[in-house]
Parts: C-alpha cells; structure tokens; sequence
C-alpha cells in the first residue's frame, strides 16, 4: 500500500496595491521639503567658504606663508608667513591627543563592559557636564588650578590641558557608541572558547570597533583645533616659533587671527583671512583622513 504525501498548498503573495495620488503628493512634497532645508542650510556654508577662499587664498599660495613666521615682519609688510602658528596648533592639538585620547577610550571601555553601579553613573554624569562645559570655562579653570594654585608659567602646555578637557567627552562618547555596536555574540563566542574577558576586549571588541574609534578621534581633534578661549587666557602671541611647550609665548592659527585683527594696514587683513583659510584646511585635511582610514580600515576586516 503506498502512502501519498500531501504537501502544504503554496500561499499567495500578498499583492501590493498601488500608491493613491495623495500618498504620491504628499511624499513628493515632503522630500521636496527635506531638500530645501539642506539647501537653505548650505547656503551659509558656501557663503562663509567662498568669502574665506576668495580673501586668504593670496596669502597661502606663497611659499613663505609655509615656511616663514613673521620674526621682524613689519605690520604693513606682506613678508613672513604662519609657519609659526601651524607649528604652535599643531603641537598644542597633538598634546592634548596625546593625554585626551588613552583617557577617553579607557573611560568608555570601563561604561560599556564594567560599568555598574554608583561609580558607572558618576562618570557618565562627568562626562556630560563636560560635554556642555564652553572652552573658557575649561581655560579658566586650568589658569586657576595650573598657573595660579601650582604656579607653573603660560605655555602650550597650559593650553593642551585645557584643550584636554574639550576633547575629553567626544573621545568617550564617539568610542562608547562604536563599543555598542560590536554584537555581543562576539563576547559570547569568545567567552565560549574560554578567553578572559580583557583578552576579548583587547582582541575582539577593540578591533572590530576600531574603525569607528579612529574617526571619532580625529573629528575631536578638528573639533578642539580652533579653540580661541584656551590660547588667549593661558598663552601670549609671539611672532617666532617657540619649541619649548613648557614656558614662553607659542603662537597658534587662532591667536594669529585675534592678533592681526588689531592691523588696520591691508597686509593685516591678509594674515587674517590666510590664518584662517589654513585652519580651515587642515581641519579639512583632518576630516578626509578620518573618512579614509574608516574605509580602509573595513577593508582590510
């Protein structure tokens, strides 16, 4: 006797109706909408671009302007450049990197694989409160605890400190959300296999998070890069460079910028918009090299 065997009869599909006009209407308008918005808001952007370009771009050209301070440069002589002031931003961000970024990851890898309990909330709470902390406040406090209380003089230094405290709550928040998202059957797999838990976080979570981690990192440095507050209370304006970056004035494209504003001569004005177009670069520069890294970074995964 041979059994039959009946199979599932095949369910239809769905059908999808079509979209009625007012559906059709109201979904056009509301991109159209969206649309608008972004190019009311890149109107200012473009503007504020084009102005910059249009007014510092004689000044970057020259060969000078990277090479050259402005050490016995006449305010109403076009001579010298801001090879001073790039050097003075760029030491003074790379300082603040230095002791801002190992913290930061360090805090957001405590959040997010042992933070419990009362000491989690707390540092969650201080991260927030500096997150809202404006730059003069952070410049200040560093003034009163670094040069006022333990007496050490106005130096780059000072500056990378306080620049610190800005940088601070991007790296943490930037690395928390990237830790978030590496799945936690990872952890679990590891886990499985017997590997410690700072092991899988050190070879697992990490990695798979780096890519992210990297980008949050260098968008914080282009976000503490132009800070005016820190570098006019904790340092002076000197038109040469200065190595040392425990005393003495050192320069930096900001100050460069307050300064030369006080030049009424034209030469000023063009110290002014050069200072800023090169700020502008090289945050750019800064920017591009976070979005590459990312996707080299998933690449080579």
């Amino acid at each position: 006797m041979t059994a039959t065997i009946e199979f599932d009869k095949p369910v239809k599909a769905p059908t999808f109706h079509r979209l009625s006009t007012g559906r059709k209407v109201r979904n056009n308008l509301a991109t159209g909408l969206v649309w608008l918005c972004f190019a009311i808001a890149l109107i200012p952007l473009v503007w504020v671009l084009f102005t910059v370009v249009k007014n510092g771009a004689e000044a970057i050209v020259s060969a000078d302007w990277w090479l050259k301070s402005q050490k016995g440069v006449l305010p109403e002589s076009k001579n010298g450049g801001a090879y001073h002031a790039i050097y003075g931003t760029i030491v003074q961000t790379l300082i603040a990197a230095v002791l801002a970024v190992p913290l930061g990851i360090m805090a957001a890898i405590y959040l997010v694989e042992y933070g419990r309990g009362w000491l989690a909330k707390t540092t969650t709470f201080m991260v927030d409160i500096l997150a809202g902390v404006p730059s003069i406040v952070a410049a200040l406090f560093i003034f009163a605890l670094w040069i006022a209380t333990l007496g050490f003089p106005q130096s780059a230094l000072a500056v990378s400190l306080a620049l610190v405290l800005l940088m601070l709550p991007v790296v943490v928040r930037s690395t928390e959300e990237m830790l978030k998202l590496v799945p936690d059957e990872l952890r679990e797999a590891s886990y499985a296999l017997g590997v410690p838990k700072w092991k899988t976080i050190a070879r697992i979570v990490v990695p798979t998070a780096l890519p992210g981690m990297i980008s949050g990192i260098l968008l914080s440095l282009a976000r503490v890069m132009g800070e005016t507050a820190p570098v006019l209370v904790l340092v002076g304006y000197s038109k040469s460079i200065n190595f040392n970056i425990t005393d003495g004035n050192m320069a930096s494209l900001p100050l460069m910028i307050y300064q030369e504003l006080a030049n009424p001569e034209p030469a000023g004005r063009l110290r002014v918009w050069g200072a800023a177009l090169t700020l502008i670069l090289i945050i750019a520069l800064l920017y591009i090299a976070a979005g590459a890294v990312n996707k080299l970074l998933m690449r080579n995964r």
